[in-house]
């Protein structure tokens, strides 16, 4: 085996024995925004990967939960080959290195089809009945935007008034919960990271997909489409949102304000969360990204359907944080 033993799962001889993949190479992999750790196996002209998603910090049962359903559902998760959920141990077949991010750096002139067949993936999948997952509530949608002023404000050194920023959020999300009935199987982090090119813009492979819940089919799209981790083009997106409303057979004006709604408790959450991984866990490589998050922020807020949450950034979020996309953070 490559690396360092001391870098290797505990108990991944035996894993891998009990797999028929005794002796094979193991190749650590770039982490990710969580415990899980990721490697690739090689046995000869055979590659597969290797989850490790340890207890009690990570737990392997939801990821495969969802990979049997998407499977079941002929939707492009990869197959599993071996597990051993008492260690967190999940051999899984190998979508191989190319994401759509990277893809798209290298060749830019396919963002237009590369997209189209990401809307029509997201279109396919809310075609079918909800998975057998539990409901992208209230409760759920308050708890991550509360990271918000939880991680980041504090960062800047704000105390902000966190009854009154419940409320506005309240008051904001209250249509999209009427609306998110029967609901959809909602990903939660569908982006060009978790989107794997298969030998073809048009197969595309779903990574990164156990928090999965049942919720409103505008949440994935505005996961794709204000994407943290790189620009895509407005003329884009509002092509792409009308190809998905016309697909989907929903109304654009209803959908454009859930979808903003949506966007904006997304992106709060997520400015949150690169901040305690910044702070809490020592990944300071999140912090540039805010920058980007912030502005899909701002453009969100702008809609009359955030009025609540808008007047509740102005009276909080000093313009000096606002005006350079985020600010910087004290030592």
């Amino acid at each position: 085996m490559d690396g360092s033993v001391k870098l290797l799962p505990q108990g991944l001889e035996s894993f891998l024995a009990s797999a028929g993949w005794r002796g094979a190479e193991v190749e650590p992999l770039p982490g990710d925004a969580s415990f899980r750790r990721y490697f690739r196996l090689r046995r000869g002209d055979e590659t597969a990967m290797l989850m490790d998603a340890p207890p009690p910090h990570e737990n392997a049962a939801p990821f495969l939960r969802v990979a049997q359903w998407l499977d079941a559902n002929a939707m492009r998760a990869p197959h599993i080959f071996h597990v051993d959920e008492e260690r967190g141990l999940v051999m899984l077949e190998d979508f191989g290195s190319t994401r759509l991010r990277e893809y798209l750096e290298q060749w830019p002139d396919d963002e237009f089809p590369a997209y189209e067949a990401a809307v029509a993936a997201l279109v396919k999948l809310h075609r079918l009945p909800p998975g057998p997952f539990l409901d992208y509530g209230i409760v759920a949608y308050q708890r991550e935007v509360k990271l918000f002023i939880d991680w980041f404000c504090p960062a800047q050194q704000l105390y902000v008034d966190g009854r009154t920023y419940a409320a506005a959020w309240e008051e904001v999300l209250k249509p999209v919960l009427s609306r998110q009935r029967p609901g959809v199987t909602v990903l939660r982090d569908y982006h060009s990271e978790n989107i794997m090119l298969l030998g073809a813009l048009e197969r595309q492979g779903l990574l990164d997909f156990q928090d999965a819940l049942i919720g409103h089919r505008g949440y994935d799209l505005v996961s794709l489409l204000q994407d943290a981790r790189r620009d895509v083009p407005a003329e884009l997106e509002a092509e792409m949102f009308d190809r998905y409303c016309h697909a989907a057979a929903v109304d654009p004006a209803e959908f454009l304000a859930d979808y903003a709604r949506l966007g904006a408790q997304r992106n709060a959450k997520i400015i949150g969360i690169f901040v305690r991984l910044w702070q809490r866990d020592g990944k300071p490589g999140y912090l540039p990204l805010i920058a980007r998050v912030w502005a899909l922020l701002e453009r969100d807020l702008a809609h009359p359907a955030l009025a609540p949450v808008a007047r509740w950034f102005d009276a909080h979020i000093p313009d000096r944080l606002r005006h350079d996309l985020g600010g910087s953070f004290p030592a």
